[in-house]
C-alpha cells in the first residue's frame, strides 16, 4: 500500500520520472493518493496532464483512482495500463513518453499565451522550456515559500 504525499507540504514527483516506461504516471500517483488522502493542497488529479496519460492509453480517471482506493502501488497502476485501454508496445510508450518529455506548449498557437503566462510565474523561459520544466520550476517555487 503506498502512502500519499501531503501536497500542502511536498511537491508531487517530476512529470518526467517513468514508472515501467510510462511518463507522469508518478506524478498522478501521487496526486490521485494526495486527494484521497484530503492533501492534495492546490493540485488536481484527472487535470489535463493525467489525462494525457489516460487518453494515451484509452482509460478513465475514475478507473485509475479505483486502484489508488484500493492502495495499488504505482507499479501495480503501471501494470494495470499495460493490460487495459489501448493496447501499447514499449516502443510506442517509450515513443509518448519521449513526446510528453519534449511537449513545448509555446509552439502550440492555442497555448502559447498560458504558457508565457505561467513560465513568467515561474521564473522560466517559455520559448526555451518545455511543459516538464516548467512543472517542476512551479513546484520548486510553489515549496519555496
Amino acid at each position: 500500500m503506498s502512502t500519499a504525499k501531503d501536497l500542502t507540504k511536498e511537491a508531487p514527483t517530476s512529470p518526467r520520472v517513468r514508472t515501467a516506461g510510462y511518463a507522469i504516471l508518478a506524478r498522478m500517483a501521487d496526486k490521485g493518493r494526495a486527494t484521497l488522502a484530503g492533501t492534495v493542497g492546490e493540485f488536481h488529479f484527472d487535470c489535463p496532464l493525467d489525462n494525457f496519460l489516460f487518453g494515451f492509453k484509452g482509460v478513465q480517471g475514475s478507473d485509475v483512482k479505483k486502484l489508488l482506493e484500493d492502495g495499488a502501488s504505482n507499479e501495480e497502476i503501471a501494470a494495470w495500463l499495460d493490460a487495459n485501454g489501448t493496447p501499447k508496445t514499449e516502443e510506442e510508450k517509450t515513443a509518448w513518453s519521449d513526446s510528453a518529455e519534449a511537449a513545448r506548449p509555446y509552439d502550440n498557437p492555442e497555448k502559447k499565451e498560458w504558457f508565457i503566462g505561467v513560465c513568467k510565474e515561474a521564473g522560466v523561459d517559455p520559448a526555451t522550456s518545455t511543459l516538464f520544466d516548467y512543472l517542476e520550476a512551479d513546484d520548486k517555487a510553489s515549496y519555496a515559500k
